[in-house]
């Protein structure tokens, strides 16, 4: 008998939903600004990629966008293996943006946004 000690993906969409319900203020803040197709693109938050939890993800881009705060100080390797494999195992391009820049600079977090979907966008 195998067992598991990660998260599965059927525990991972509650937890997702919960999320989506209690955004950090720099999620809640580049949401108003992704939301509803405002760049053209449908954006998903806080959308499951077993076995993790993509905080937007773009995926007629197949993008991406993780909003790093306060929390992932210090988890620069940790995040950093998320990153290659979400890559690895989804194709996925992933852009991280500081909360710090979303809270301070809205429309840069925007920018960098724009610019990593493309000229579609």
């Amino acid at each position: 008998m195998c067992s598991h000690d990660g998260p599965s993906l059927f525990s991972l969409i509650p937890l997702a939903r919960e999320h989506r319900k209690h955004p950090t203020p720099s999620e809640a803040l580049l949401w108003r600004r992704l939301c509803s197709k405002q760049l053209g693109v449908r954006v998903r938050r806080q959308h499951p990629l077993y076995p993790y939890i993509a905080d937007f993800f773009v995926a007629s881009h197949r993008l991406v966008i993780e909003v790093d705060g306060g929390v992932h100080r210090g988890r620069e390797a940790y995040d950093a293996h998320r990153t290659s494999e979400l890559e690895r195992l989804y194709g996925v391009r992933v852009l991280r943006i500081s909360a710090e820049l979303v809270e301070r600079d809205l429309e840069a977090a925007v920018r960098l946004v724009r610019e990593a979907l493309g000229p579609r966008a």
